[in-house]
């Protein structure tokens, strides 16, 4: 009854590899939205805000996990996240030193409610409705905060996309190594994880959609953004089968 009523993904290798290619997703897609479209990070947020509530709305709805809407919504945090961070910089003149503080406050703060009620931070499986909420709102800070830390070593400290992208992705390493060879607290290394493949992914779309001059490799929004479509359904088709194998073999 537990797998079936369940409304989240398991954590495996496959979860995290689609997390950092939704997460590049996010980092293209909004900035396509935002810049490449010349609409702004007010109307995009709003586009990707709408977005949002909608394949929220229809994941709350359903009784058990469905891959498709699962990673609908992560896709959708990772592109408001992307709307979000960029709004807080330069639209209200925050920063990223000071976004990244103010969207790491409203992580901790959301685990600490979630925490309280809980008494744990337990990820999967999930199959409380409430629990599900405190769930999609810390990924929501933590893939904004993840936009915007990633934003913060390319501005901010000044190093290149690429050399971003290995400083985050040498994090991840540490992580798995700790996972693996350590007993430190595996729901604290997840939450780590989750955070820092945001601006792995975030700093990776920027290589893949910047200038030459910058230090990118100016493909440019729109095709990274197809590209990462195409990856992400793809593996989105290959979990659905596998969900759908466990289901028959737990008679389900």
């Amino acid at each position: 009854m537990e797998t079936k009523l369940n409304k989240v993904a398991e954590i495996t290798s496959l979860f995290w590899l689609m997390k950092i290619v939704a997460t590049t997703l996010g980092e293209t897609l909004g900035d396509f939205i935002a810049q490449t479209l010349s609409l702004g990070y007010s109307i995009g947020i709003l586009i990707t805000l709408l977005f949002f509530v909608i394949v929220l709305c229809i994941q709350l709805y359903l009784k058990k996990y469905v891959p498709l809407y699962f990673w609908l919504v992560i896709i959708a945090t990772t592109t408001l996240g992307t709307e979000i961070s960029d709004f807080m910089d330069r639209s209200l003149g925050l920063g990223y030193t000071y976004g990244s503080l103010v969207l790491a406050m409203g992580l901790f703060a959301t685990l600490s409610f979630w925490y309280v009620e809980y008494k744990n931070l337990e990820v999967y499986p999930i199959i409380n409705k409430k629990k599900e909420l405190f769930f999609w709102t810390a990924v929501l800070f933590s893939n904004s905060l993840g936009t915007a830390f990633g934003d913060y070593l390319s501005d901010e400290i000044g190093l290149s996309y690429l050399i971003g992208a290995l400083v985050t992705a040498s994090i991840i390493a540490l992580v798995i190594l700790l996972h693996y060879f350590t007993r430190v607290n595996q729901i604290l290394l997840f939450w780590i994880a989750f955070v820092f493949t945001r601006p792995f992914g975030a700093t990776f779309g920027d290589f893949l959609t910047k200038p030459l001059n910058k230090g990118g490799l100016d493909l440019g929004t729109l095709p990274a953004s197809i590209v990462s479509v195409v990856l992400i359904a793809i593996f989105i088709y290959i979990t659905h089968l596998q969900h759908q194998n466990k289901l028959l073999k737990e008679g389900l």
